[in-house]
This record gives C-alpha cells, structure tokens and sequence, in this order.
C-alpha cells in the first residue's frame, strides 16, 4: 500500500495483482509493465508477474490507516477478473465496510461480473464503482454500471481511443478522460475529449481531465510532464458532489 501519483485518488491498494487482456485499452497495459518490472527487482507479492494471483496477506492493510484516506483498490489488478473468488471478493468489501473512514474507487472492464457479483449484494455507502469506456465498443459497460445502486458511479475514459459521440450519462456522478500514456501509446484527439467535456456539462456530471499522456493537445508527442493536463486553457479537477460520503 503507498500515496499514488495517479491525479484522481490518494493512495493504491492490491488485494489481488496481475490481470488479462480483455480489450482495446489494455494493449499498452502499464500495470503489466510494472508488475513485470517489479518481480525482475523482487519484489513481495510480484513473484508471479502479471499472473491474477490473490493476496490475502494485503487484505487488512486499510484497517491499519487511521486517516481518512481516498484508495484506488486494485491499481494493478482488476477486481472483478474471471478468476476472482466470489468468496475472496466478499472479505474485500468487508473490509471496506468495516473501515467507513476511507473512501474507495474501483475500476473494471469486466461489467458482466461487476453485474452478477451486485445482483444480491449492496454496494457499501463508502465505495465508488466505475468501469472503464475506451472506444464506442466498450460504451455497453456504461448501461450496467447505472444500474447498479451506488453513492458514486463513475468513468474512466482513459485511453481515449476515439471519438465516443453522444454519451447516456444518467446516473452517472463523475467522468476522467485521459489520454495514452509510454513508448507506443495511441494519441488522443482534442476534439473527443471537448466533446465529452460538453455532455457532462450539459448532463450535470462532474468532469476530470487526468493528462494528455504521450501526445498533446497539438499532435506532438513529447513528455507527458511537458504536454500538462490543461483542456482549454484550464485544468479540470472536479470530483462528485458526494465525495463527503
């Protein structure tokens, strides 16, 4: 567990490591290159490299934080992966039930199992879910997510692969829209990100603009640092009006 650099949360926690590939936005997957990095150095709990591997000994971490603190659960995972156990995924949300102090967000690309794992369960008032939307394939994931009864449901539009054109965003609370970044990634055009800037704007949802990544809002590419993370002239950094919750 450690302070994240990630723009729109506080701190990292990894029940569970290493993921598969399930879409477009994983290609350039900067959990698999880290995971692979770190069991190189030897790191606990990288021994098996990106392979989805269960960590139970990580399991109270957040119980041992006393100040209030807002956690990405599984930024090297993903939470609801098909080898996920129903059984293990209910001890992590116990945790989280039982620690009412902390916030937590969590991000999938896999809808289906956030669906069924939520059918007979209730999603604890301190958790954010949110799933990921890449390109206009991945737009379904949105109609399960605002379905499911949360304090704060959310989207990561990150990378933007393309233009998403007209977005349903009823009982949707907050939107990140960021670009590619590394080596090989994919830019992102200015326009797909204005686009969605304007319908949260007009559908009441609140906006995040995370970064540029690789490429900038001029089509060259450079360091992420140099290309900043301003839209217009402004960053954004609104979070959902609930975030007291």
């Amino acid at each position: 567990m450690a302070k994240s650099k990630i723009e729109w949360t506080e701190a990292t926690w990894n029940p569970t490591t290493g993921c598969t590939k399930v879409s477009a936005g994983c290609k350039h997957c900067y959990a698999e290159t880290m995971s692979k990095r770190l069991k190189a150095m030897g790191a606990a709990g990288y021994e098996n490299g990106f392979e989805f591997s269960l960590m139970p000994e990580r399991l109270t971490q957040p119980l041992n934080i006393k100040k209030p603190t807002r956690f990405f659960v599984n930024s090297m995972s993903d939470l609801f992966h098909e080898k996920m156990p129903f059984d293990y995924l209910d001890r992590v949300f116990d945790v989280m039930e039982n620690t009412p102090r902390h916030q937590y967000q969590i991000l999938t690309k896999r809808e289906d199992i956030l669906g069924d794992y939520f059918k007979n369960r209730t999603v604890p008032k301190n958790v954010w879910l949110g799933v990921t939307v890449e390109n206009k394939k991945s737009k379904n994931r949105i109609d399960i997510l605002r379905n499911i009864e949360a304090e704060i449901r959310f989207l990561s539009l990150e990378p933007l692969l393309e233009d998403l054109g007209e977005l349903d965003l009823s009982n949707i609370h907050w939107a990140i829209v960021g670009g590619e970044s590394g080596p090989k990634a994919r830019p992102m055009d200015k326009e797909w990100a204005i686009n969605i800037m304007h319908q949260c704007d007009d559908q009441g949802v609140a906006f995040f603009f995370k970064q540029w990544g690789t490429w900038g809002a001029d089509g060259v590419k450079r360091s992420k640092k140099a290309n900043g993370r301003l839209l217009e002239g402004k960053e954004w950094n609104n979070y959902p009006l609930a975030e007291s919750v």
